[in-house]
């Protein structure tokens, strides 16, 4: 209970406590942001200058990934014939253009464009009907053919 009365009241009484001394502490006001990191303004403004690569990066590698999606997204609507969505468009454009799809990505669609092919093959629409045993059919016709070749070679007139 004392815990919740504190955190209630004790920041308005530092605020009430801060307005009256103000003129006193402006010195302890003045320090910098690097003296209370525990630091020489030297070390302080490299530090600031790495957190500001770093997040350039974050945000360089963001916008990348965004693009790659943007570019996957606009591949399946080429490919499905939908319409084109002008977002996608515009962040391929931040990424700089030409965005290629990662290796992983561009494998899982050529693997999917490969097995829409062996689907629309007749092979395909064959394995597809249900109570055909493809692999039976194919036994039985080279079965037949092996017959024939036999056949043929001990026919006289050929």
């Amino acid at each position: 209970m004392a815990f919740m009365v504190k955190t209630m009241v004790g920041g308005q009484l530092k605020n009430l406590t801060g307005s009256l001394g103000a003129g006193e502490d402006k010195g302890d006001g003045d320090k910098s942001a690097a003296e209370a990191q525990g630091m020489s303004r030297e070390e302080y403004e490299e530090y600031q200058k790495q957190l500001v690569e770093e997040k350039m990066e974050r945000d360089a590698q963001f916008t990348q990934r965004k693009a790659e999606r943007a570019t996957l997204r606009s591949h399946f609507r080429d490919k499905y014939r939908l319409p084109k969505n002008e977002t996608d468009e515009s962040q391929i454009q931040m990424a700089g253009g030409d965005v290629e799809l990662p290796r992983e990505l561009a494998k899982m669609i050529e693997e999917d464009t490969e097995e829409e092919e062996e689907r629309a093959s007749v092979l395909g629409q064959l394995a597809s009907l249900p109570g055909l045993d493809l692999g039976s059919f194919k036994d039985k016709a080279q079965a037949t053919l092996g017959d024939l070749k036999q056949s043929a070679e001990k026919c006289y007139i050929m």
